[in-house]
């Protein structure tokens, strides 16, 4: 077999492959450089992040605040909703005062 008849046996994926490079290169080239979109969006980046370090530290000073009441997170609303009656009472007693 001639090289010549390989490469017509196989031209359907030499084409594609060359088309597929090309126009991944002219994405490359026309795409803006990382360092462009990190200038552009670290506002968003950096109040993100304060964000997030925020949310952290105050819930691990919320499960520190609920340790101290000897009572689990969300306890006493289940109760209520359970419909168990020392819940109930102490609600009522709260909202007549």
């Amino acid at each position: 077999m001639d090289i010549s008849e390989k490469l017509k046996q196989y031209r359907h994926h030499i084409t594609i492959t060359i088309l597929v490079l090309l126009s991944f290169s002219l994405l490359l080239y026309a795409a803006p450089h990382f360092l462009t979109i990190l200038a552009y969006f670290w506002p968003l980046f950096a109040s993100t992040t304060f964000f997030l370090v925020a949310i952290i530290a105050f819930g691990g000073i919320s499960k520190l605040s609920t340790e101290d009441h000897g009572e689990k997170v969300g306890e006493g609303i289940l109760d209520y909703v359970a419909g168990r009656a020392e819940h109930i009472h102490e609600a009522q007693t709260f909202i007549s005062e």
